[in-house]
């Protein structure tokens, strides 16, 4: 049996025909860029996050990078995250004229450590003073991170939370959902991701209208009205025709999340093999299953065996943030963060998508057991 990691042909049976519909209204009003349907997603979405507002921006990368923009983050600042994220998350960083400050995650969640954080934040808060500005921790596979204790470091040494949820859609902490948890929220619409458009796209989520009305501006040049700008901005703008599709996609959500949620159990109950480390689900949330990401010592052995029996897989992430060759000047090297590079070793991502059928995970679920 043949068990494609990801098929998003399969979603057109369930949304396809309102996609296109939404498409034609599109194409057919001569509005491509910043029109209602951009505002009425932003309304939608706000709505269904449950906190603050929306700022559609063109990618997820850039709604981190223009989060820390409006909230004061430039050349010569200090931003705190993880390392075994995706590079987007440090790129964003490095836009914003910031340096990336790593720490290193929790062996179970595999999210930043809070205790480990206080540690840096603590030590290094002499050195850089006010220069140390921002945490951004990051919502792995759907997970969130342990925000609490994440947030009480920012307010007692005055910094900026960043939540990057662009794998988190629906998530929850302590019955909340990611992207009210922190100053801002920055999430991705990747095809791939949980709720995803057909090309590049993203939001921010702030918790005033002034931050939110800034976050306009910066996407759009720093207009305040059209030929007026008020500060320096970028070009980050979520297009008409992906927040058309993002509405339609939206109203799916809680439904196929539900059907992540499934597959989740499933894997968990028919996968039996002592070698395998299955995620875990911490006690103060709802993952929104974004990846099923397991672990196994010999993962590029497990990996190549699956490809053989048909099962599709992928590694988030195989090399950390600090030993990636564009990030050299962080001067990081093997062993300054045992637990992330001992996740990049061995974590392997097995299909998880809405569409999965039943006997498809059962024959994943096999594969793995009879491989391991």
């Amino acid at each position: 049996m043949k068990v494609p990691f990801g098929d998003l042909k399969r979603e057109l049976a369930e949304c396809g025909q309102q996609i296109k519909v939404a498409i034609d209204e599109v194409v057919e009003s001569g509005w491509f860029v910043l029109g209602e349907r951009v505002e009425r997603f932003e309304a939608q979405f706000a709505d269904y996050v449950g906190e603050g507002y929306a700022t559609g921006v063109g990618s997820g990368t850039e709604a981190i990078h223009l989060a820390l923009m409006s909230a004061g983050v430039e050349h010569g600042d200090f931003v705190v995250t993880v390392p075994n994220t995706a590079v987007p998350t440090v790129s964003a960083i490095t836009a914003a004229g910031a340096t990336p400050l790593l720490v290193d995650v929790d062996q179970h969640s595999l999210t930043m450590d809070p205790s480990a954080l206080r540690d840096l934040v603590s030590s290094e808060k002499a050195r850089l003073g006010k220069r140390l500005k921002a945490i951004v921790p990051v919502h792995l596979y759907g997970q969130s991170a342990d925000m609490d204790p994440i947030v009480a470091v920012a307010r007692e040494f005055d910094m900026v939370v960043v939540e990057d949820a662009c794998q988190a859609h629906g998530a929850t902490y302590h019955g909340r959902r990611t992207g009210t948890l922190g100053d801002y929220a920055a999430f991705s619409f990747y095809p791939s991701k949980n709720l995803g458009c057909y090309g590049d796209g993203g939001a921010v989520i702030a918790q005033t209208e002034m931050d939110t009305e800034r976050l306009k501006m910066l996407r759009n040049y720093g207009q305040s009205k059209r030929y007026y700008h008020d500060i320096k901005g970028v070009n980050s703008r979520l297009d008409e025709m992906q927040a058309a599709i993002l509405s339609v996609k939206l109203a799916f959500l809680d439904a196929w999340n539900e059907r992540r949620a499934d597959i989740a159990r499933l894997y968990d109950e028919l996968i039996t093999s002592d070698a395998i480390v299955k995620p875990t689900a911490m006690p103060y949330g709802t993952p929104a299953w974004h990846l099923y990401a397991v672990r196994h010592p010999e993962r590029d052995r497990i990996m190549s065996a699956l490809d053989e029996r048909g099962v599709g897989t992928l590694i988030h992430y195989p090399v950390p943030i600090h030993l990636q060759n564009a990030y050299k000047d962080l001067n990081g090297k093997v062993g300054d963060y045992p637990v992330a590079e001992a996740a990049a070793a061995s974590i392997l991502s097995l299909p998880m998508y809405p569409q999965l059928t039943d006997k498809e995970i059962a024959w994943v679920a096999e594969s793995v057991n009879a491989v391991s």
